[in-house]
């Protein structure tokens, strides 16, 4: 397992690179140009400044998160080939700068949706927060609006404000947009840029829908272990895998993530590793990675991986916000250092004793 952190860059993160290299077994930072738009071909020259940035630091840059699939591509529009040619050639930069493995998503409009950034828990600490009611009770420009008044949402993955503005528009070119459609779209996708990824050395891992159900009638297609065999049959390449987020397939109940990482732990090239609890009414909320603290078993969540010699990319996730951590300047929510350092640390412990068991 090759712990990574994810990290928003110099100018947006406010966590600095030096108190990320001393959390113990961090060999990576998972990184994107944040102020790129959806659809962008990334210019090589802004892709080798980041890399050089996070290697003279110490960390490796293999994996990239968020690199964003526009909107024509997933409605499926005369307009996509253009930018589906944007998202061949930005895999071809980030190949050729070593980038190994790159994460996206395929959730119409919205991306993870959450009601609360701050949502003060029982022990003072805080987190993001998913109420279903407050989801079902209002619509979707409501909800965007509510949205907006809570901090540190600009320049969050999913949430860029040029592609929010057009709100109404994307909702009305979703009128009658069925899953199979979306399916469909999905599939054209990944087989026009499979091929170039696997030719480029890079490993395609689609992160699930979060959380794991349509929201607001918009479709939503990664969510259930059904789903993902789906999803895997779509195109055969070693280059077509995963993100296993526990997270948000946690989200819902249904899911057995133990046995959904033992299924398709082949195809998983990055793991994301935290806990949710879920309350009986729907309601969801980050918690601690410890296992007592949350609805998921992390330990036996961490087993699956360690049975299988998992080797792959591994990050913390979300975490909460402790320690007044909320209070500093820049803070993105849910990507403090300080729980997600704790994270970490519970990880490779749960990690190294089941290495030592295997060791006797």
């Amino acid at each position: 397992m090759q712990m990574t952190f994810r990290w928003y860059g110099e100018k947006l993160d406010s966590i600095p690179l030096r108190f990320v290299k001393q959390i113990p077994g961090v060999t990576g930072l998972v990184w994107s140009l944040h102020d790129a738009q959806a659809g962008d071909d990334w210019a090589a020259e802004r892709i080798e400044k980041e890399m050089a940035t996070i290697k003279k630091a110490g960390f490796n840059g293999d994996v990239v998160e968020s690199v964003n699939v526009h909107e024509d591509i997933k409605l499926g529009l005369p307009t996509k080939k253009k930018y589906i040619e944007n998202y061949k050639n930005t895999i071809k930069k980030l190949g050729k700068a070593g980038v190994k493995v790159i994460c996206y998503n395929f959730m119409p409009v919205f991306d993870w949706t959450r009601t609360d950034l701050y949502h003060t828990l029982p022990d003072g600490s805080n987190a993001l927060f998913y109420e279903k009611s407050k989801i079902e009770s209002i619509d979707p420009f409501e909800f965007l609006e509510n949205m907006k008044k809570q901090k540190g949402l600009e320049g969050m993955p999913g949430w860029e404000p040029e592609r929010l503005a057009k709100l109404s528009q994307l909702f009305e070119a979703y009128k009658g947009f069925t899953k199979d459609n979306l399916w469909d779209n999905l599939k054209y996708f990944l087989s026009e840029i499979i091929p170039v990824a696997q030719e480029s050395g890079i490993k395609m891992a689609i992160h699930p829908d979060d959380p794991a159900w349509d929201i607001f009638g918009l479709p939503r297609l990664i969510t259930s272990k059904e789903a993902i065999a789906k999803f895997l049959k779509l195109v055969d390449s070693p280059s077509n895998g995963l993100t296993l987020c526990t997270g948000s397939l946690g989200s819902s109940d249904t899911n057995d993530l133990p046995d959904i990482i033992r299924t398709f732990v082949d195809k998983i090239y990055f793991a994301h590793i935290r806990n949710v609890l879920r309350f009986p009414n729907g309601d969801f909320t980050e918690s601690s990675h410890r296992a007592c603290d949350g609805s998921l078993d992390i330990v036996e969540i961490v087993k699956a991986y360690n049975d299988a010699g998992f080797k792959g990319y591994c990050r913390p996730d979300h975490g909460r916000h402790i320690w007044d951590e909320e209070k500093q300047a820049g803070l993105h929510p849910g990507y403090g250092l300080y729980d997600r350092a704790l994270g970490i640390m519970y990880l490779w412990g749960v990690w190294d004793a089941l290495e030592k068991v295997k060791k006797g």
